[in-house]
């Protein structure tokens, strides 16, 4: 899923928000394991058949080399398992001598760490044991010492930006947001803080904290479309439902399934059912239509975003766990009883309808 669609999306439901004081919330994000190996490899596992050499002598006689690493929560903290292989030797007579051969298993616990902006997310080492084949203790030295020297710094060198695409975030809001209302939204994106970093048993754990308002807004009730509203709103969102269509396209060949697409698919159908009875009259005594339909449309979306994210290469997978986070805060918000005008219903979808009826008028303005 192309980065602006998850922007737009949050942009899109952010467009529901005025203005109100602040008060801190957080969301829970886990970063499986699975994707934290893909950054693992795509950083420093760049050999054939997933190894790093992490020291050579330049002739090939002696090096230091890790292989197939192994991801696992253990204790609050992160156990890494790698495969070893060591050598020491000379050049003698344009070949090698081998003076020490040694294989085995490296065990490595490193604690998440984020920096003291929040924003970078690293594994220093807390413990580092290495056996040989049998589950002995590497007992030489020389090895010893080269794995503290070596193996150490590197695989503590690994670290995840968690603020890469804050910078399009904000652009893309403040591209779909209205004028008088951008500022109050960037205020509320510049103070997304990463916090609470933990080791689980199948991921890490971080917590997304916001400041979000604390005022709690009575939406007014918005009245139907007219029939001249309709046309107009056709006309707005064909160029959205168009782009949603490319955007699911996109997710769908990142995962090469059509299992995926044909959720995604059904889910881009039923808004355009749901959305159409929420900008007409509905029995006030029957579920509203576009409250049903996001709360329906989550529990979908949520497992097939996490699947995507697992099966993307190095750190892609990010993007979906963003979006992700981007819609518990949305949620999060409308928990507190619609603070900042927030509201996902018939009523928030019509005035959000004519905010993008009257940007599009105002884009044809000579």
């Amino acid at each position: 899923m192309h980065k602006s669609f998850i922007t737009t999306v949050f942009g899109l439901l952010l467009l529901f928000a005025k203005n109100g004081a602040a008060d801190q919330l957080s969301v829970p994000v886990q970063i499986d394991y699975s994707l934290i190996k893909k950054v693992l490899v795509s950083q420093l596992y760049t050999g054939k058949n997933t190894t790093a050499e992490l020291w050579n002598d330049q002739q090939g006689c002696s090096y230091l080399k890790l292989s197939n690493p192994e991801i696992n929560g253990k204790n609050g903290q992160i156990q890494l398992l790698n495969q070893v292989q060591a050598r020491f030797g000379t050049g003698l007579g344009g070949q090698c001598l081998t003076v020490l051969e040694w294989s085995g298993i490296l065990e490595t616990f490193q604690q998440p760490t984020l920096d003291s902006a929040h924003s970078v997310l690293s594994f220093p080492i807390t413990r580092v044991t290495a056996y040989d084949r049998d589950g002995h203790h590497l007992t030489i030295n020389k090895l010893q010492e080269l794995i503290k020297r070596v193996a150490e710094p590197k695989l503590a060198s690994v670290k995840i930006d968690l603020n890469q695409s804050r910078g399009n975030i904000e652009q893309t809001l403040a591209h779909f947001l209205p004028k008088d209302n951008a500022a109050e939204v960037k205020e509320i994106l510049k103070s997304l803080k990463f916090n609470s970093i933990m080791a689980g048993d199948n991921g890490i754990g971080i917590k997304l904290d916001f400041n979000a308002p604390a005022k709690r807004v009575v939406a007014e009730p918005a009245a139907a479309f007219s029939e001249s509203e309709q046309q107009q709103w056709q006309s707005a969102w064909q160029q959205w439902d168009v782009f949603l269509s490319s955007a699911i396209e996109q997710a769908s060949r990142d995962t090469q399934s059509p299992e995926l697409r044909e959720t995604l698919m059904g889910i881009l159908m039923d808004s355009r059912t749901a959305f159409q009875a929420g900008l007409q009259n509905h029995d006030a005594d029957s579920a509203d239509p576009v409250r049903v339909f996001f709360a329906d449309t989550w529990e979908r979306l949520a497992p097939a975003l996490k699947t995507i994210a697992k099966e993307l290469p190095g750190i892609q997978g990010l993007r979906y766990l963003t979006f992700i986070a981007a819609t518990d805060v949305i949620y999060e918000l409308e928990k507190l009883g619609a603070p900042f005008g927030l509201d996902i219903s018939s009523d928030g979808l019509r005035r959000l309808g004519r905010i993008l009826i009257a940007g599009k008028q105002e884009q044809q303005l000579p």
